[in-house]
């Protein structure tokens, strides 16, 4: 039970240059699941448009809480996104998904061009390589990679458009030497405080 710990590795202003580090630590996991897990919010009907060409079928819902203005009971999000119009999408916005798996149909490039100004994230779990020499262990539930596009926070909640960050995952305990031995693969170091991860 509970969540990695996770340390920010890079930060850029390219969010093509953060994807490209990203990969390059994942191929430094000694095991990835295939799954790749992505969400975003879209704050325009723009931005809705170009994410439902890649991903249709994804449950998008209201980012915010929504309740009726009489009854206060919740109001969900109903509309189907690939048929609705312009206006009908306007009213609706910001709309989102979590962690949601990304087809194998759609290249995880396309889905890191489609994102807008909103945060949005793209993880990939597996295990780093034991290291017994250093005390560092892999730990398959917990580790990988994580790129959050506008944002700073691991978590994404946080708004931050044309900043880009790079995330490793460790165990639960947290291992800030093997952060900055991956941050040093990829000419970095860790940018800040431990977060909270998966």
């Amino acid at each position: 039970m509970g969540n990695s710990v996770a340390y920010p590795v890079h930060r850029s202003t390219d969010p093509a240059e953060a994807y490209a580090k990203a990969r390059r630590l994942c191929g430094l996991l000694v095991r990835r699941y295939e799954e790749v897990r992505v969400g975003a919010e879209l704050g325009t009907v723009a931005d809705v448009r170009r994410m439902v060409a890649l991903l249709p079928h994804v449950r998008y819902d209201h980012t915010d809480m929504r309740t009726h203005p009489e009854t206060d009971e919740p109001l969900f999000f109903e509309l189907d996104v690939r048929t609705a119009t312009d206006a009908e999408l306007a009213v609706e916005v910001p709309l989102d998904f979590s962690y949601t798996e990304l087809p194998a149909a759609v290249a995880e490039e396309e889905f890191v061009r489609a994102v807008g100004t909103g945060p949005a994230s793209l993880s990939w779990e597996g295990s780093w390589p034991d290291e017994p020499e250093l005390g560092s262990y892999a730990s398959p539930k917990y580790d990988g990679v994580q790129l959050v596009l506008n944002s700073d926070e691991c978590e994404w909640s946080r708004q931050v458009s044309g900043v880009h960050t790079v995330y490793v995952h460790v165990t639960k305990f947290g291992d800030p030497g093997r952060a900055e031995r991956l941050a040093a693969a990829i000419g970095g170091s860790v940018l800040g405080e431990p977060e909270r991860g998966f």
